[in-house]
């Protein structure tokens, strides 16, 4: 996770000028804090209702004080997802434990929290059998089996778990049976359920980070690669081997087959794979696969539509910054934030780099808009968790970013940087540059953790989107933005029929994973993906939400399912979230072409 660079370059500058630029051309004056703005009601103001929530179960991920290993530095995910179809979204937190162990009547589990509709959440992880105690790591959603519920997927490091849902509340570990625990040899990070070959199967995608054994591990300042700022740090990313990235195929019976060399996932070697996000980024109907990798160069898989990917990372401008550099990424999120209908690219990386913004210019490349965007200055803080998601729903997309370091050395050596850091809160401004409005934005967003992990979610079917967030060695936090104001909104989730197929036509994976949805407001389209896993090794709210503004009503909405039909539904209102099944709306000629058999 170190990297070293200096920032006396040319597009810093530049992009520092342009920063500034905008700040003053296009700051909205809600979030300025002077005497002129102290009566405006602020964009957002987040507060953590955690404990009083009933989220009352710390994360346990190795030492408090220091880390010897960099298996003690990664911290968990966190998933929001209704796993007893009531309509109300459920949170699940993943846990870690500690080199020294614990005894095992008190070894941390992944908690359960089940949606009480009121506010609360009552922790149900006995009664659903998800008692797993290990090195937990990410977390990922999607109903695999197209049975209605929705199942999990907990990355380890060892044997990864895959939980059945039996819908009735409980999960089965059906893990060995299904084929995807892996060797046990391996350490999984981020995942995310995709029909990458649009068969109406969900498969599965799993990224890798380091080839670590405690047993030959190096101690910190140890080798140079273990020394920062001259200081003695635990070791790595750097100098320990690589793991390569494993890709699942969906047979259909519960069963799936290791395709990690048949779709050639394996030909992109000496990678650190950390968070997964899948998107369509160059709009031909099939599902592109994104990996933000640690002090190595992303990786972008680019869908073949016959089975196979290929890394075009470089090639589309992907793979490192505008500089050319590699970085340490860390999290990573999808967002149409210019309002052009084409899905942009946001990675977080370490302390002493900017975080990465990549705008898809719609011709299978991207360009790093990082310091025009205004993201140039927030360099001492090291990222993880990152949404895009329309806090204050004026129809933009705005940034969610959840920062801690990994280096507890960093406080009492005056690195330049705090171990437990606050999040970061940019307001889309709507132009194609963003504020940062953290100071101004309550208590959940400046209060300091070690955090890690991060979803988003409209917890109470209400429109207003919180965030749950995984601290190490620590509660988790439950943000809820304590602000309303006029604007509109509107939601969707969709329902794949894969599972009612009768007609031998090809149809959807149960949950729409990589369906489009387009959805036309006033003069503006808004343009969103549904899809598993994304920002820091988590899992958020599937159903796909839009903040709509002053607009009080929305002309259409289109579907683009992973079946290649393309539908569109009318008359739908405002405030509400909506279920769209497939082929129940209205066909939309031409139809992208349907997979080949």
């Amino acid at each position: 996770m170190t990297l070293h660079f200096s920032f006396l370059r040319f597009p810093f500058f530049l992009g520092l000028c342009v920063w500034l630029a905008t700040q003053s051309a296009s700051t909205p004056t809600s979030t300025t804090g002077t005497s002129d703005s102290a009566n405006v009601k602020p964009i957002a103001h987040f507060t953590d209702v955690a404990q009083k929530a009933g989220l009352t179960a710390p994360v346990i991920f190795g030492g408090e004080n220091t880390k010897k290993y960099i298996i003690e530095t990664t911290g968990t995910g966190v998933a929001i997802f209704d796993y007893d179809n009531d309509g109300w979204q459920d949170i699940f937190v993943v846990n870690g434990t500690k080199l020294e162990g614990l005894p095992s009547d008190k070894a941390p589990t992944s908690h359960l929290y089940h949606n009480n509709h009121d506010g609360t959440f009552t922790d149900v992880t006995e009664k659903a059998g998800l008692t797993h105690t290990g090195w937990g790591q990410g977390v990922c959603v999607g109903d695999y089996d197209n049975d209605g519920f929705e199942d999990l997927y907990v990355t380890y490091y060892g044997k990864n778990v895959l939980y059945h849902n039996n819908g009735n509340g409980t999960f089965t570990d059906v893990s060995e049976k299904a084929h995807v625990a892996g060797s046990g040899n391996m350490w999984g990070t981020g995942c995310a359920f995709v029909d990458y070959d649009r068969d109406g199967k969900l498969d599965l995608m799993v990224a890798n980070y380091v080839d670590f054994d405690s047993a030959t591990a190096l101690s910190p300042g140890e080798r140079p690669s273990c020394i920062w700022k001259g200081v003695p740090v635990m070791c790595g990313p750097r100098g320990l081997p690589w793991a390569k990235n494993i890709l699942y195929h969906n047979l259909g019976n519960g069963v799936f087959e290791d395709v990690t060399a048949k779709a050639h996932i394996d030909q992109t070697k000496g990678h650190y794979g950390f968070s997964i996000s899948t998107f369509d980024y160059d709009d031909d109907g099939w599902p592109d696969i994104f990996v933000a990798c640690d002090s190595t160069p992303s990786i972008l898989y680019h869908n073949n539509h016959d089975g196979t990917f290929t890394d075009v990372a470089v090639v589309a401008g992907a793979a490192f910054n505008d500089d050319g550099r590699e970085q340490a990424g860390m999290g990573s999120t999808v967002g149409d934030y210019d309002g052009d209908g084409k899905l942009d690219l946001f990675k977080t990386n370490f302390s002493d780099d900017t975080a990465t913004l990549y705008r898809n210019n719609g011709d299978g490349t991207f360009d790093d808009k990082t310091f025009p965007a205004g993201f140039g200055l927030n360099t001492q803080y090291l990222g993880w968790g990152v949404m895009f998601v329309d806090v204050d729903n004026d129809g933009w997309p705005d940034l969610l970013l959840v920062n801690g370091h990994v280096y507890p050395e960093v406080d009492s050596q005056g690195l330049g940087s705090n171990f437990q850091e606050p999040k970061i809160l940019y307001h889309n401004n709507g132009n194609g540059t963003f504020t940062d409005i953290s100071a101004n934005a309550g208590p959940g967003i400046t209060a300091v953790s070690s955090a890690r992990g991060l979803a988003v979610g409209d917890l109470w079917n209400e429109g207003r989107m919180s965030a749950v967030i995984s601290n190490m060695n620590a509660l988790p936090m439950l943000l809820v933005n304590d602000v309303r104001n006029g604007n509109h909104w509107i939601a969707f989730r969709t329902i794949g029929t894969s599972f009612s197929s009768g007609s031998g036509a090809s149809k959807s994976n149960r949950d729409g994973i990589g369906a489009k949805i387009t959805v036309k407001v006033g003069t503006r389209t808004l343009v969103d993906e549904v899809r598993s896993g994304s920002s820091y090794v988590s899992n958020s709210d599937s159903r796909v939400h839009f903040g709509l503004g002053a607009a009080t009503r929305i002309e259409w909405v289109q579907v683009r399912w992973p079946s290649g039909l393309v539908e569109r539904f009318e008359n739908l209102p405002v405030h509400e979230i909506h279920t769209l099944k497939e082929g129940t709306g209205t066909p939309v000629h031409p139809s992208p072409a349907s997979p080949k058999p």
